[in-house]
């Protein structure tokens, strides 16, 4: 498996960085200027927010998620689920945190095993069974088994990097930027249409590698746990907390209490996304549809010959 994992990081990396080398190839068209000296920059750019991406992702994660690590006399309950379900996956202990948010919830972070950190909102153990909570914890061991974590964290770093260059090529290109003379009508057309469609096309790569790594978290665990229905309940409840309480994005990450929330960036390491949203927004959510998960769980669950009503 190790071997598999490593070449899709590699093709993502690659991907990722062909389409901020294209956005900077067409930033240079643009702005009037030497196009192979942005993809030059882009490139650059691209090797740096690899390398910080791969190297500090679950401390970056961490940061951004407003979490706090914690002892196991903090909180004995969680690290006892946690610890179960990392022996079962026979992988290091990881390190617990905890969210400070009345939404139950949960995520991973951590380029892999021995850099991986779980965890869990302070609501989560008044919201779920002990059952349920195993089930949730042996998903987000699934996330730092397959190294899914990297990959969504490299996605949405890159993604969102792709985006914020190629707004202000067109923020400098409306206001004047570039030189007139230098630029070609047929050119600039076809640079125009690449910085639109380039990154929207890095945002589809995000959401098809973040709503394909929860299907498989899912099976994993569930699996692991030998506990599909746990997981089913586990995350009925949680989308329903989150439709009540969860985090609202168009006021600045808090919650109807005013409670500090997490950022936008790693909405898509939570188990359920936790920023409520209209319907419309749930069509570019980076987790798949709650009936798909819990009907496919079903499917895994007839597969092991275990009833689930």
């Amino acid at each position: 498996m190790g071997a598999s994992i490593y070449l899709k990081i590699t093709a993502l990396f690659a991907i990722l960085t062909a389409l901020l080398m294209a956005v900077g190839f067409a930033v240079g068209i643009l702005l009037g200027s030497d196009p192979y000296i942005f993809m030059g920059l882009a490139l650059v750019l691209a090797a740096v927010l690899n390398f910080v991406t791969y190297y500090y992702s679950d401390s970056i994660v961490v940061r951004m998620s407003r979490a706090k690590i914690i002892n196991e006399s903090d909180n004995p309950a969680l690290f006892s689920a946690v610890r179960n379900v990392a022996q079962k996956a026979n992988i290091p202990m990881p390190k617990v945190g905890i969210v400070d948010s009345p939404a139950p919830n949960a995520f991973a972070t951590g380029r892999g095993p021995e850099k991986a950190v779980v965890c869990a909102t302070s609501s989560i153990l008044q919201t779920l069974t002990p059952s349920e909570l195993e089930a949730v914890i042996g998903h987000e061991i699934g996330h730092v088994v397959h190294r899914d974590v990297l990959m969504s964290s490299v996605a949405a770093t890159m993604a969102g990097a792709i985006s914020y260059i190629g707004n202000i090529a067109l923020f400098s290109m409306w206001f004047g930027g570039g030189s007139s003379n230098n630029r070609n009508g047929n050119a600039q057309i076809l640079a125009l249409v690449a910085i639109i469609l380039v990154p929207i096309g890095a945002t589809f790569v995000q959401l098809g590698i973040s709503r394909d790594d929860e299907y498989n978290a899912d099976e994993f665990g569930a699996k692991l746990t030998h506990n599909p229905g746990g997981l089913i309940s586990a995350l009925t409840k949680l989308e329903s907390q989150v439709k009540s309480k969860g985090f609202s994005r168009n006021r600045g990450g808090r919650t109807s209490t005013g409670s500090s929330g997490p950022s936008p960036a790693t909405a898509s390491l939570w188990i359920v996304n936790p920023f409520r949203g209209s319907s419309l927004m749930e069509l570019f959510s980076t987790h798949p549809s709650m009936p798909h998960r819990i009907e496919r769980l079903k499917k895994i669950a007839r597969e092991m010959s275990i009833y689930v009503p």
